[in-house]
């Protein structure tokens, strides 16, 4: 799902982040924020979610590999790639031993770098540790819990196991109608005692606790055969 993904480009050179911030909003439809200082790349990344940060340092103070590290430091669980100038062996197992999740040389083919990019944020996507962006929500799987988006405060909602199990699958299917033969099978198994009945107790739950008026769905939408989950409500 890549509509709504936040990418922070911390580029010193601003060349880099220029040109890929402008390819990874019109081929991906990605937001990127840049910024050239690298003190302050990391204080934007440890105070907002990125779905991936990407670093290209070359004349700070801090390094790429001392960025790495305070991010990490600072619990960011985001993929973050480090453009580097010489991706021999020791590049790049200095850069995965500080945190990066991956290390591209420079220069490089932006095909290359983008088919990297678009892996990492499909892996990062299927963990726990991902905030997936539900209509006015941000969903934490670890911590099965929503809050609202742009500052909109409040304590988060906590949903159960099961509430969240579907939520993320939904998710990770919310560009086709899932039935609920499927979505039976993959939260609670082939259990004979289980029937549909109990996922639209589920469904119902999870309805009365993100959409403003449940009783007219337009997060977690009800189609002939199945569930749609709408992204962008």
């Amino acid at each position: 799902m890549n509509d709504g993904k936040r990418i922070l480009i911390i580029d010193d050179t601003e060349v880099i982040s220029e040109a890929l911030s402008g390819h990874l909003a019109r081929t991906e439809n990605f937001s990127c924020d840049r910024t050239k200082d690298a003190l302050a790349g990391v204080k934007t990344a440890l105070a907002h979610y990125f779905d991936m940060i990407i670093v290209n340092v070359v004349g700070s103070s801090l390094d790429q590999f001392d960025i790495c590290k305070q991010l990490r430091a600072g619990d960011v669980v985001a993929p973050i790639i480090l453009l580097v100038a010489d991706g021999d062996d020791a590049t790049t197992i200095k850069a995965l031993d500080f945190g990066a999740t991956d290390c591209v040389s420079r220069p490089f083919k932006l095909g290359v770098l983008m088919a990297r990019i678009r892996a990492h944020i499909r892996q990062f996507e299927h963990s726990e540790e991902a905030q997936l962006s539900i209509g006015p929500f941000y969903f934490n799987g670890s911590s099965k819990t929503l809050r609202l988006q742009n500052g909109g405060g409040g304590r988060p909602i906590h949903l159960t196991d099961k509430e969240a199990q579907i939520l993320k699958f939904l998710y990770l299917h919310s560009d086709r109608l899932t039935n609920r033969d499927e979505l039976l099978g993959e939260v609670w198994g082939y259990n004979a005692g289980v029937t549909t009945h109990t996922l639209e107790t589920h469904v119902y739950r999870l309805r009365q606790k993100m959409e403003t008026d449940p009783s007219h769905a337009k997060i977690l939408v009800t189609e002939p055969g199945g569930y749609r989950l709408n992204l962008m409500s």
